[in-house]
């Protein structure tokens, strides 16, 4: 998702791969790679931030925010955010035992939608 995301951005700018690699230093190849999620994004926040603002990202929108989740999620990590939502973060056992293939309650799952929706306190 973040090197489908990240290419949208772009040609919403109306700029080639080559011609963004170019005016921002990049390695068109390397880009490329990432675009077509051949290759992770970088971890390291600092260069996020610094892609984020080259893409012409507002600090703060919603595609922002995707920017960063998207990273975290292509590499492996919980986005930050939803860790800190320590009701929702209780609630991913339950997420993750449903995606290997065990089956929550039902209590627990409507628990977790709820949650998710935003209507429904654990």
């Amino acid at each position: 998702m973040f090197g489908e995301f990240i290419k949208q951005i772009r040609a919403q700018q109306r700029l080639g791969l080559r011609e963004f690699c170019l005016e921002h230093g990049h390695d068109p190849s390397n880009w490329s790679k990432i675009e077509r999620e051949v290759s992770p994004p970088p971890k390291d926040e600092a260069t996020l931030r610094t892609w984020a603002k080259q893409l012409g990202l507002k600090p703060g929108t919603d595609d922002w925010l995707k920017f960063f989740e998207y990273a975290a999620v292509a590499a492996g990590r919980i986005p930050d955010h939803i860790l800190e939502d320590k009701e929702l973060a209780a609630h991913l056992p339950v997420f993750f035992r449903t995606l290997s293939g065990q089956k929550p309650s039902r209590e627990e799952m409507e628990k977790l939608l709820g949650i998710i929706q935003g209507t429904r306190k654990p």
